[in-house]
């Protein structure tokens, strides 16, 4: 919006002031504002606490002159300062008029009332609630859909799944193969230095086979898939939400469960044994060549241990806590999906918190695990 005369009229805008009166002059549009602006900045309220602004020299004036005008006016009055518009066109107060009676808008509004803590711990924890909540539904229908598939496996999007069990499991072997490896590796050579401080050097066996079949391949597996794959079921569903096509799959009746979660869910229950018992193999591995250079323990006196020493119940502990972890980690993965209402952004954000949980649930489940165990002696 603009009232103004001929443009041959115009000159340099300023604002000059003579004791209580600021004569404001030429063309106050846009393109001149960076005089005036900077002398209105300048402005201090004087001690009469009254002040004219003559108006009568201004040539041109637009909405940007209106707004910088109406912003020193009300600075002023701020102050305590009585100020008075002198000799005004109409149409520049017109532009006036409708500045101020616009100013929230154009200034983007008062600022928000602060909050107290106590109503935003609040709301906080029921956002956290309604969080914990959805999440609980998810699992029940994600746990519906499972039983219904067991009961009829022609439900079941057997292509789906498997090219998931591809990328998810067989293109996982090369970093799966190449951290448990370098896990037993480390593992056997900081034993080896404590090992060989008391001449106990076979016992590296013990160590290295229990603590990897029990504990630390099944949890190596679960970290690596839940930041390889769980963050992928986040972005891909998060995707698909933003673009819309999670709308138009339920236009034309196919359920997002059965399309997206379940085959995701099954990939990974087959996959996470697999890959635990890969893990298991190539650790031990690793550690059986740090025996034998570093202890003398020759790789015949490593199998013959490993199969004295290590009970079959840690292998299986181990195996059995994957199908957990992997179900943890899809419902994890394609739960965080489907909350993303955003653009990219919360792409991008769901994805962490993907991870995060992911790797939390995990930790916590093996923790709880531990501690069953240990009550029953296994």
């Amino acid at each position: 919006m603009r009232a103004r005369h001929d443009r041959a009229m115009e000159q340099p805008a300023a604002a000059m002031v003579d004791g209580q009166v600021i004569h404001c002059r030429g063309s106050w549009t846009l393109p001149h504002l960076s005089v005036p602006e900077e002398q209105l900045r300048q402005l201090r309220a004087p001690k009469t606490r009254v002040i004219e602004y003559d108006l009568s020299g201004i040539t041109a004036m637009d909405t940007g002159g209106a707004v910088l005008l109406q912003h020193s006016v009300e600075r002023l009055r701020a102050s305590g300062v009585r100020v008075t518009l002198l000799a005004p066109r109409p149409e520049f107060s017109d532009l006036l008029g409708l500045v101020q009676r616009h100013r929230d808008r154009l200034t983007g509004g008062a600022p928000p009332t602060p909050v107290p803590s106590i109503e935003r711990y609040r709301h906080r924890i029921w956002r956290h609630w309604e969080s914990d909540i959805t999440g609980l539904a998810f699992l029940g229908e994600t746990a519906v859909a499972l039983l219904r598939a067991i009961s009829r496996p022609g439900r079941i999007r057997w292509r789906s799944l498997l090219h998931v069990l591809e990328i998810d499991g067989v293109r996982a072997l090369p970093i799966t193969g190449l951290l448990t490896f370098l896990v037993g590796v480390v593992i056997a050579y900081q034993g080896a230095e404590q090992l060989r401080k008391f001449g106990t050097n076979i016992f590296i066996v013990d160590l290295v086979g229990i603590s990897l079949l029990r504990e630390i391949a099944p949890l190596i597996v679960a970290i690596l898939i839940a930041g390889r794959s769980g963050s992928a079921y986040t972005a891909q569903i998060g995707t698909m939400r933003v673009t819309e096509e999670l709308d138009a799959v339920r236009t034309i009746g196919i359920s997002p469960m059965d399309l997206l979660v379940l085959p995701r869910v099954w990939a990974l229950i087959i996959a996470m044994p697999l890959l635990t018992l890969y893990a298991d193999v190539l650790g031990s591995v690793g550690g059986m060549l740090i025996a034998a250079n570093q202890l003398n323990v020759s790789v015949p006196e490593f199998v013959a241990r490993f199969e004295e020493a290590v009970p079959l119940r840690h292998f299986l502990i181990g195996i059995a806590k994957a199908p957990f972890f992997a179900v943890i980690i899809a419902m994890v993965g394609c739960y965080q999906g489907f909350q993303i209402q955003g653009g990219v952004d919360d792409v991008a954000r769901r994805t962490t918190v993907s991870v995060v949980q992911s790797i939390f649930l995990v930790i916590i489940f093996d923790a709880v695990c531990s501690i069953l165990l240990s009550w029953w002696d296994l």
